[in-house]
């Protein structure tokens, strides 16, 4: 009996089109194991929905498209028992990357006829799941802005973070971490199951996606000047050896902060109230990883 795979795919993800996809999963996937069926996401929450009814009529999933389409799937899919696959087209693909997934399309077809599966931790803020990271401060602000534009993929991203970075204001957080408090300013927060945001720029060098843990990531203020070292630091994975940055690992984490503002979850962002709660549940989701990955 062939696996019946049902491809939820979102057309706006990473600013490409999607047209040529399904034709392109049929001629690498291999159709001796697999049987595809394609449906693409129309709009938000839309890529949970599929999943949620994919249940009971598929034995795998796969999220084509950035880290909000995993987001999406994955929720519908924990502790289920069915297999997550991605290919990653996204603006930053953190989780993919992690996980070792390739970033060529075709490779990442044809790795899911690897089925080299991992079992992954999920954190949930404010009972919303999240399998990448979760944030607040300036990259839930940027998530925010980034939303309303209409140009996609990195190139954007990064623009916006460019013109939002000098007027942004840090704010000041009372933390608590498995019953210790701290009470720090920050730039930003960041929960991270994964290492990184996407685009290979790693916030927590040593997070793990299978250790039961969240890294909380404090970015106290600096100076503006400082931005590109903060930068550099990210992608050669030497942001803890910063002064700027404090990293704390934790399962059970409470934050509050003076009013509500933006928060996301994998990048996507909503609007949150002063106090978010945040935990992380081990090995909640099974992902098909890249044939090199390994816990």
């Amino acid at each position: 009996m062939k696996t019946k795979v049902l491809f939820i795919i979102n057309p706006v993800a990473g600013g490409r089109k999607k047209d040529r996809l399904p034709g392109l999963i049929k001629q690498h996937l291999d159709l001796q194991k697999f049987e595809p069926v394609f449906m693409f996401t129309q709009s938000v929450n839309h890529a949970y929905k599929m999943a949620l009814g994919a249940i009971r009529s598929y034995e795998m999933v796969v999220a084509v498209g950035g880290d909000g389409t995993v987001n999406e799937a994955g929720s519908a899919l924990v502790n289920t028992g069915l297999a997550l696959g991605i290919i990653p087209c996204g603006s930053g693909n953190g989780l993919a990357r992690f996980m070792g997934i390739p970033m060529d399309t075709v490779k990442a077809i044809t790795n899911l006829n690897d089925y080299h599966t991992q079992l992954i931790d999920g954190g949930k803020l404010n009972g919303k799941w999240f399998f990448n990271m979760a944030g607040m401060g300036f990259d839930a602000h940027i998530s925010e802005v980034f939303s309303h534009q209409k140009g996609r993929g990195f190139g954007a991203y990064f623009t916006s973070s460019i013109k939002e970075i000098a007027r942004y204001k840090a704010q000041s957080y009372q933390i608590t971490i498995d019953g210790q408090s701290y009470e720090r300013e920050a730039f930003m927060l960041s929960f991270a199951n994964s290492s990184q945001y996407g685009n290979n720029a790693h916030v927590a060098p040593y997070a793990s996606v299978q250790d039961g843990l969240l890294d909380v990531c404090i970015i106290k203020p600096f100076p503006l000047y400082r931005f590109p070292e903060m930068g550099l630091r990210m992608f050669t994975k030497t942001s803890e050896g910063s002064k700027y940055v404090e990293i704390i690992k934790g399962k059970q984490i409470e934050v509050r902060r003076t009013g509500p503002g933006p928060v996301h979850l994998d990048g996507e962002p909503q609007i949150a109230g002063p106090d978010a709660d945040i935990i992380i549940e081990p090995q909640v989701l099974k992902v098909i990883a890249g044939s090199g990955y390994h816990a």
